[in-house]
């Protein structure tokens, strides 16, 4: 059996274990990180989804590497793709066009820029990147990891990893129950966290958040690309969802629930069968807008989908049994191309002709043979139970101020006083996004409402009772409602990067995470350092949306 070691082990590759790398090495560290893709990044290459973000992004509310991260996109589209002179000296060039983002660019693009991020790590030696590693076991002593065995998964090879530190980035946290690190999965309950949009009644350990099987998708009106119809397409085309409030009729079609209020509303695929420019779901996630690029040199725009009609919440696969697991894969990936299928056959136009069969999956926009994505789109993973637990109450709108607002409606209502979050004095930096429940596995509509811009407490990245594990993504000390707005890319990564630079710091000072956050001194002396790198720490004042 190999073995290696090395200061900081980093399990998962995604954004925040990117980002937890490359602090982690900032400050003097050797450091392993571990992704079972072959694509490091996570939400943003290789489970595809363009970077959903704090509106305000473009001037303040990430770190300087978030902020190094985005501007790097662009700058790869300036000096590789064939931009139109508008294009290129636009300093805010949003590649896509996508309405979810300003900056909606292609998963092989993200790779490029994470990689270029990660090389000279990689070069001076104090970074190794292993690919295709997925944990299995962990050798633990008391309240401390001593080391994870991880698998190959294309030969079986296992490989022990011993470390001063483990960070915990899988999108499942995964290495929590491995470690013996106690954990909260699913729905906690209204009379337990006093959360008004919690569940009523017991906690729900396996209601979770739906997970997506991405793909991207092109159009070629002159053609025909009609896929062979997907084996589970019956099940899929005729299926209810048995929500509660209803779901309005079949999943795949353009009617589904509005998010915030529940009515039904119709969604329309192309912006121009409503005489529009922009709109439609076709431009919500793009990736590439032909606008942004010179005549010709682009023969098809590229849209990423990840809408609601292909969320998988019939099984939970927190804590599944293996068989259930890939039972849960299959299905959701059937769920993906049935989608695609009645996209291209069965989809109703405005003007009353079914299908667009000039619909084409693009397998090399995804890295893979079939056109889905490499991974699933993870929302909800186990959480630690923490030092300290975000919840409603710190930062939802109408808990702590009697208000709700809809999308943007925040910026637009006048106030006598600022609507402000909960301050944490052990700030590690800030996040914005709203509290989006998307349908869960327990049979629960939506649920969506204002949330205002919030810190992330080091209290919610320390492990109650183990002393050398940090959680580095989704895995953090929130809630199933709370974690609806602390799971978005800028958010992850600022958890990444927080608990790399934190384990980094700790060695350096020899000392532990509790202690830091229990000392004064070495809080103080700790943020200091975050700002040196970057971090915000406390957000201007500015409107909640």
């Amino acid at each position: 059996m190999n073995e290696l070691h090395t200061n900081i082990l980093i399990v998962g590759g995604g954004t925040g274990g990117c980002a937890a790398a490359l602090a982690a090495c900032a400050l003097g560290q050797r450091v392993i990180l571990t992704e079972p893709t072959a694509w490091v990044g996570g939400q943003l290459t290789s489970q595809a989804t363009p970077p959903d973000e704090n509106v305000w992004i473009e001037q303040f509310g990430c770190t300087r590497r978030y902020r190094t991260y985005r501007n790097g996109v662009r700058q790869y589209y300036r000096d590789h793709y064939p931009l139109t002179p508008a294009a290129r000296a636009n300093p805010y060039l949003n590649p896509g066009g996508g309405n979810v983002s300003k900056l909606c660019h292609e998963p092989r693009v993200g790779v490029a820029v994470l990689e270029a991020m990660l090389a000279p790590w990689q070069s001076a030696g104090q970074l190794t990147v292993l690919h295709g590693y997925e944990p299995v076991s962990a050798d633990v002593a008391g309240d401390r990891v001593r080391a994870v065995t991880l698998r190959q998964r294309e030969t079986g090879q296992q490989l022990t990893i011993t470390a001063d530190y483990f960070l915990d980035a899988t999108e499942l946290g995964d290495l929590l129950p491995l470690a013996k690190v106690e954990y909260v999965t699913g729905a906690e309950s209204r009379q337990a966290t006093g959360e008004l949009h919690a569940v009523d009644g017991p906690a729900q350990p396996h209601n979770v958040q739906p997970f997506t099987w991405c793909f991207a998708m092109s159009y070629d009106p002159k053609a025909e690309h009609v896929i062979e119809k997907p084996a589970d397409y019956a099940r899929w085309r005729n299926f209810v969802p048995p929500m509660t409030p209803p779901w309005p009729g079949r999943l795949l079609a353009w009617e589904v629930p509005h998010p915030i209020t529940l009515k039904t509303q119709r969604n329309h695929f192309f912006p121009w069968e409503k005489g529009e420019t922009t709109g439609g779901l076709w431009n919500y996630r793009k990736l590439i807008d032909q606008a942004n690029f010179q005549p010709g040199t682009m023969p098809y725009e590229v849209s990423l989908v990840n809408w609601v009609m292909m969320d998988y919440w019939l099984r939970d696969v927190i804590d599944a049994s293996p068989a259930d697991m890939a039972l849960a894969w299959t299905e959701s990936r059937q769920l993906a191309l049935s989608f695609f299928y009645w996209l291209q056959t069965e989809a109703p136009h405005l003007d009353g002709k079914l299908g667009y069969p000039g619909l084409f999956l693009r397998p090399d926009v995804t890295g893979t043979a079939d056109g889905l994505a490499m991974a699933a789109y993870i929302r909800e993973s186990r959480r630690i139970k923490a030092a300290f637990t975000v919840t409603e109450q710190h930062v939802g709108t109408e808990m702590r101020h009697g208000v709700n607002f809809g999308w943007g409606e925040g910026n637009r209502v006048p106030r006598s006083k600022p609507l402000l979050s909960e301050p944490f004095a052990d700030t590690v930096g800030i996040g914005h996004y709203r509290i989006d429940l998307h349908p869960s596995t327990g049979g629960n509509n939506y649920i969506d409402f204002s949330s205002l811009p919030f810190q992330i407490p080091l209290g919610a990245l320390l492990p109650v009772r183990v002393q050398n594990l940090l959680p580095a993504c989704k895995n953090i000390g929130t809630t199933h409602v709370s974690n609806g707005c602390y799971r978005l890319h800028p958010v992850e990564w600022n958890i990444g990067e927080a608990a790399g630079a934190l384990a980094g710091f700790c060695l350096q000072r020899q000392t532990t995470p509790h202690a830091v956050r229990e000392n004064p001194d070495l809080l103080r002396e700790f943020q200091q350092v975050l700002g040196t790198h970057g971090f915000e720490l406390e957000w201007p004042y500015i409107h909640a949306v």
